[in-house]
């Protein structure tokens, strides 16, 4: 059956106002999809049916001549054919007949129950032939709903499901048999499913943001990329990390404000200057300058600005000169106080004095004595010559000696305060600090010169560069000054300390006498820890004497009591051995026991 013939043109406006849902034609169409449907001629006198009924497909016959004269067709399937004019009230359909039981219903019986029945079917040949073309339709805007090729409904929105442990039967007595029965499960509020699919629509967040993103990427123009991919996406990397948008940036540079950028930023972008052929490649662009990417509109801007490398140099010099010039004076200064505190102190002097006439002593007879000084290295050599019994070196010597005899040296390191911080100065690192300073200058002063060239536009640049070198100057002079006068003062202190300035360093000179107050300290903290300990030894001998002393006295103490005793014992035996003996003997024939050690007598019958 043609799927174009198969199609009924029906009102839908009829059915919503009857109260028949339309959606319910999606699910009547998908049940029915796979069905392909006859429409039978109207009842005849012998008996018919009511309805549609399903049939297969009928095999191709002669057409036959109707009985009644019908409207000329064809032998096929019928065309489609445009729909006549609408009538006001479509035809009621034929009523069944009596000796034929009524079908069951089905969506289209209800359809006819709501008040709106579907047009009277055309007549079929007896072959078995095809529909003829079908009656026009009502007068309100006709819908049409194939049988054969029905339209799926749209899926629902996939909700977000909950996973509960469903009852698929209920038991006797639970609630929801009795809600069963009393009937309040059919009383059950009506659920909106589109505010529910609204509020509770199973979604991923991750794939929202990446639809969005992709929509947004998108919907932006692609970007012209003209610089080599690498160097562009190291370019786009730190300018990420300059928050100053582009137009702003040069702009800063040329105003020479510090407090936009550091020098570590600007560094950076010095090296992220356009090369010739880079610039030679954006010259020759000619669209939007807004197409290209973030790396090209970062040339375009510094070629915008005449020499911008060398002006990018020079608010990198601006930024960090006031420091790096802060730093190399300090540095100077601690320089001209340790060379003058070295030279100037007399305890220092006086402790070495001593330590030439400790050695001369120690090496008294051999070629090392007699000496009239010693070099600065032999300092570190006291804290390595010991005795085999004992840990005492000539640095504990010689603090013993000081402080026997000169307690008042003992604390010399105290003239000595900046020698600690001057040991960390390389004077070779200061004399290239000095440098660059001076040729950073050197290019101010000749991007001074070159920028008048520039133009009107740049008047505040040179403006700014113009009161920058007139205090930079003098103080860069001045300091170049002060650092010509600071390898005279070192090769003053070397000499100073019997060394020849051509093979010993100020670094050496300084980082020998730390080490050496550094030994001396520590060896007199240990001296002192000794006598010390030497004291609380020799307090707890005189306390352990004082108590054998006392044990010995007491000792004697008893020995005498007791000899005192004995002699007492043997002066009452005696007695009695003369006097007593007698008289018991002859009044009672006893005999008397005399006990020596107790001091009486024991009379014992006989």
């Amino acid at each position: 059956m043609d799927a174009e013939a198969s199609k009924v043109p029906v009102d839908m406006s009829r059915f919503e106002e009857a109260g028949v849902p339309v959606e319910a034609f999606g699910n009547v169409q998908e049940m029915f999809s796979s069905v392909d449907w006859h429409v039978p001629p109207p009842p005849s006198p012998r008996g018919g049916g009511e309805g549609l009924q399903p049939l297969k497909p009928p095999k191709p016959q002669a057409p036959a001549p109707a009985p009644t004269p019908p409207p000329p067709h064809k032998s096929g399937p019928s065309p489609p054919s445009a729909p006549p004019p609408p009538k006001a009230n479509p035809a009621p359909p034929p009523p069944p007949h009596k000796s034929v039981p009524p079908s069951p219903p089905t969506p289209f019986n209800r359809i006819k129950e709501a008040g709106a029945g579907p047009p009277p079917p055309p007549p079929a040949s007896k072959g078995g032939g095809v529909t003829a073309p079908s009656p026009p339709p009502p007068i309100n805007k006709p819908c049409v709903l194939s049988i054969t090729s029905a339209v799926k409904a749209q899926p629902a929105k996939k909700l977000k499901p909950l996973h509960w442990s469903k009852i698929n039967r209920v038991g006797q007595g639970s609630l929801w048999a009795e809600a069963e029965k009393s009937g309040e499960a059919a009383r059950a509020p009506e659920i909106d499913m589109s505010e529910l699919e609204t509020l509770l629509l199973a979604s991923n967040p991750n794939s929202d943001k990446a639809s969005k993103a992709k929509s947004k990427a998108s919907s932006e123009p692609e970007k012209v990329q003209l610089i080599e991919h690498s160097r562009a996406s190291y370019c786009e990397l730190m300018l990420s990390k300059v928050k100053i948008p582009l137009p702003d940036l040069m702009e800063h540079v040329l105003n020479l404000d510090e407090l936009a950028m550091d020098v570590d930023q600007v560094d950076k972008l010095i090296k992220l200057c356009p090369t010739k052929e880079e610039m030679e490649l954006l010259k020759g662009y000619k669209g939007e300058p807004e197409m290209l990417g973030k790396c090209e509109q970062f040339f375009l801007e510094l070629m915008k600005v005449p020499c911008s490398e060398a002006k990018l140099v020079v608010f990198s010099y601006k930024i960090q000169f006031r420091e790096q010039v802060s730093e190399l004076r300090d540095s100077l200064n601690i320089l001209y106080l340790s060379v003058e505190q070295l030279i100037s102190s007399l305890k220092l002097r006086r402790v070495i004095q001593t330590i030439l006439s400790l050695v001369n002593a120690f090496n008294q007879g051999t070629t090392r004595g007699a000496a009239v000084g010693f070099r600065l290295g032999s300092l570190l050599k006291l804290n390595e010559t010991c005795a085999k019994s004992s840990k005492m070196t000539l640095m504990h010597y010689l603090c013993k000696v000081l402080a026997d005899k000169l307690p008042e040296l003992l604390d010399f390191s105290k003239e000595l305060g900046s020698l600690e911080h001057a040991s960390k100065i390389q004077i070779k690192i200061m004399a290239e600090e000095m440098q660059m300073i001076e040729i950073g200058l050197g290019k101010i002063v000749q991007e001074k010169k070159l920028c008048k060239k520039d133009g009107h536009m740049f008047k505040p640049y040179r403006k700014s560069l113009k009161k920058f070198l007139a205090s930079a100057e003098p103080e860069v002079k001045s300091l170049a000054s002060h650092f010509s006068k600071l390898s005279k003062s070192v090769d003053a202190l070397v000499i100073y300390f019997g060394e020849d300035p051509k093979e010993c360093l100020y670094e050496t000179v300084v980082e020998t006498l730390l080490k050496f107050v550094k030994m001396f300290n520590q060896a007199h903290a240990e001296n002192c820890k000794q006598i010390e300990a030497e004291k609380i030894a020799e307090k707890k001998a005189a306390q352990k004497a004082a108590e054998q002393k006392r044990l010995e006295a007491d000792e004697k103490r008893k020995s005498k009591v007791q000899n005192n005793s004995k002699m007492e014992s043997s002066f009452l035996v005696a007695a009695a051995s003369v006097c007593v003996p007698s008289f018991f003997d002859e009044k009672n024939g006893n005999d008397l026991l005399i006990d020596e050690e107790e001091g009486f007598a024991c009379v014992i019958a006989s």
